[in-house]
């Protein structure tokens, strides 16, 4: 990658500010990374963002598309040495400082492609699995670097805790999604509890559809302690942002599940409280 500007301090403050605003889990897991690392999160956090609404906005699949391939453009640009603007620059400086890959940023806009081709419905278990890694464990990938793990390391809690953390959101999100014309609950799992319907409205309403969020559950379950074991296996202190995640996705988890499933629209969320208390724990362990 060639050398580039790289973003002022005021351009930094912008991005950050960004993150802030938000008021996410993410910002609280990244506060105990070292400055410079945290700068290089908040940049990708960012970059997601941005692919993120334009997959949200209410523009035609074909707005949308065209939108994430100039995202792809930038991408390119920036590991050619150049980056036309802010957010890019920050990018560029991320990529060159802790060897991010371009697989990477482009399997999250890959993700968000499968998004804005048409509204998914009911995927198979292996396209779902698909859209996990691209739109999660592909940022988990490019984070985990950042963090500070060997490649093969961080690979794989990447993928584990990427998968944990989208499965949960898909749990989370059962309503919002399907008044989008969206449903990611896997077709298999569907017919396996006698769901054939694929209209979002009709399967949320379908007596059983506790049962196929229980065995979704016990996915994102797996994949927290999948997760897990491999944090234990990477240097010490290097996955404390991505146990601070784990933590609170994997608590998430745990109030749906004592909420249950016959009352979806009661919003589930973690106590800033309790998200603080999370990043003390993990940040200081």
């Amino acid at each position: 990658m060639s050398a580039l500007v790289q973003p002022t301090r005021e351009e930094r403050a912008d991005i950050k500010a960004q993150v802030t605003a938000a008021h996410t889990s993410f910002y609280w897991a990244m506060r105990f990374l070292p400055k410079p690392r945290r700068e290089a999160m908040f940049a990708v956090y960012a970059f997601c963002r941005a692919v993120d609404d334009i997959v949200d906005s209410d523009d035609p699949p074909v707005t949308k598309l065209a939108a994430l391939a100039g995202w792809r453009r930038a991408v390119d640009a920036f590991y050619a040495g150049q980056a036309n603007d802010v957010l890019a620059r920050a990018l560029a400086d991320a990529a060159e400082k802790y060897a991010l890959r371009r697989i990477d940023f482009i399997g999250v806009i890959e993700g968000m492609e499968m998004d804005a081709r048409a509204d998914i419905r009911a995927p198979s278990l292996a396209e779902l699995d698909l859209y996990c890694d691209r739109a999660a464990s592909a940022v988990g990938r490019l984070s985990a670097r950042i963090f500070g793990a060997p490649g093969d390391q961080a690979d794989r809690v990447a993928n584990a805790l990427g998968r944990a953390l989208q499965l949960t959101n898909i749990l989370r999100d059962l309503v919002e999604d399907g008044a989008r014309g969206r449903l990611y609950l896997p077709r298999e799992l569907l017919e396996r509890h006698g769901i054939v319907a694929r209209e979002p409205v009709a399967v949320l309403a379908h007596p059983h559809l506790a049962a196929v969020c229980e065995d979704v559950a016990a996915m994102a379950h797996a994949q927290f302690d999948a997760a897990r074991r491999a944090m234990a296996e990477c240097p010490r202190g290097t996955m404390r942002p991505a146990a601070v995640m784990g933590a609170v996705y994997s608590a998430i988890l745990t109030r749906l599940e004592k909420r249950g499933w016959r009352q979806i629209e009661v919003h589930v969320r973690v106590p800033t409280s309790r998200k603080l208390w999370y990043a003390l724990r993990h940040g200081l362990l």
